[in-house]
């Protein structure tokens, strides 16, 4: 739901009744992920998806029976053959829906902090008693809460702990406990969504290369910050999409600045004197992606300065040089398309080649977490 969280305040804001469908978990090669969502006001008007077209008329025909009924419901699509008229994916996954009505409840606080850009997790009953269907918390960082699931009076304690764990690693997706709020028991199921903000990407080396690069970062989601030691070079003019724009030396600027386990860090200058002193801070840190420009001579020669200055072998493993996928790329544009499908990849835990001829998913479930496992998904 928090993916089309800037359209729902508006209509909060505007006192309109409307109806929720969010996609709760997924099987095979679904569409959509956990959190995606349809919504559909009390005059008809329908905004996001939960399958890019598959059963999305079924499902807004779903929003406008729980905005008459105020029934929150689960309802599974699957493929099928068998009837050519019949509503399924073609794609041949499997999606389940949630329904529910929203009238107030913690919904316009999670919208409000989604659009705020704050830090919060929405955590849902998705399965289990038929009266706690829908029930929702919202979720803070210092582990504090607004609502109430109901049931045994631990449930909302052990729900906002686990929600607060999601939120904490920047996920979203489900989770189970016990009805009482233990592992034991009948067993209940949350959808946890967490809002969190934009993911870092931080570029050094203000060259014609970074200014492609800011446009797909930006275009991939991330909060984008040139890094130069060159005022002449880094400049508004020159990265006009970049949020932040430093003039310092890459090393003492990563040194300190505020990153996470989600921060992808783009190195382009292909330069020693900033390349090493800033490769053996980068390669210390718990970030997401490390990549650093150049040739495959320039590769192996900033490699052994960087062993030369201490950096370890396993430190080594994590630089992605030459940066970027292999696309045959020329052109800044190219390049750039090249290393944002890297970072991509290294998210998902995709393998990089032709989806043609393959036996690799489309979708994968998982994220490559900073230590290269993968993860449940982001």
């Amino acid at each position: 739901m928090l993916d089309i969280a800037e359209e729902l305040h508006r209509w909060v804001e505007q006192g309109r009744d409307f109806a929720v469908a969010t996609v709760v978990a997924v099987g095979g090669s679904a569409p959509r992920q956990p959190g995606a969502a349809l919504a559909v006001d009390g005059d008809g008007t329908a905004i996001g998806s939960v399958s890019g077209g598959c059963v999305e008329g079924a499902v807004y025909d779903l929003c406008v029976q729980a905005l008459e009924d105020g029934k929150t419901v689960v309802e599974r699509f699957g493929y099928s053959d068998e009837d050519a008229f019949a509503v399924g994916l073609t794609c041949g996954g499997i999606i389940d829906i949630l329904v529910t009505p929203v009238r107030g409840g913690v919904f316009p606080a999670a919208l409000a902090a989604a659009v705020s850009g704050e830090a919060a997790a929405l955590a849902r009953v998705v399965d289990g008693p038929a009266d706690l269907l829908g029930q929702a918390l919202l979720v803070r960082p210092d582990g504090s809460y607004e609502g109430k699931l109901g049931g045994h009076p631990e449930l909302d304690r052990t729900a906002a702990a686990e929600a607060r764990a999601m939120l904490d690693a920047g996920r979203t997706g489900a989770v189970e406990i016990g009805e009482d709020g233990s592992r034991c028991g009948q067993p209940l199921t949350l959808l946890v969504e967490s809002s969190v903000p934009a993911p870092r990407m931080i570029v050094f080396g203000a060259i014609d290369f970074a200014a492609a690069l800011v446009r797909v970062g930006k275009f991939l989601g991330y909060h984008v910050t040139v890094c130069d030691a060159r005022p002449v070079f880094a400049t508004p003019a020159r990265f006009p999409e970049a949020d932040e724009i430093v003039v310092d030396w890459p090393h003492r600027y990563l040194e300190s600045t505020e990153v996470d386990g989600r921060t992808v860090l783009c190195v382009l200058t292909h330069d020693a004197k900033f390349d090493v002193p800033l490769l053996k801070t980068a390669l210390k840190l718990p970030v997401a992606y490390i990549g650093a420009m150049g040739s495959r001579r320039t590769h192996e020669d900033r490699n052994e300065r960087l062993r030369g200055v201490g950096v370890t072998e396993l430190e080594l493993a994590r630089l992605r040089s030459p940066i970027g996928l292999d696309l045959g790329a020329r052109t800044p544009e190219e390049t750039a398309l090249s290393i944002g499908a890297e970072i991509v990849a290294n998210r998902r835990g995709g393998s990089g080649v032709s989806l043609t001829g393959a036996h690799t998913p489309i979708h994968h479930d998982g994220t490559r977490r900073p230590d290269g496992r993968i993860g449940s998904v982001a």
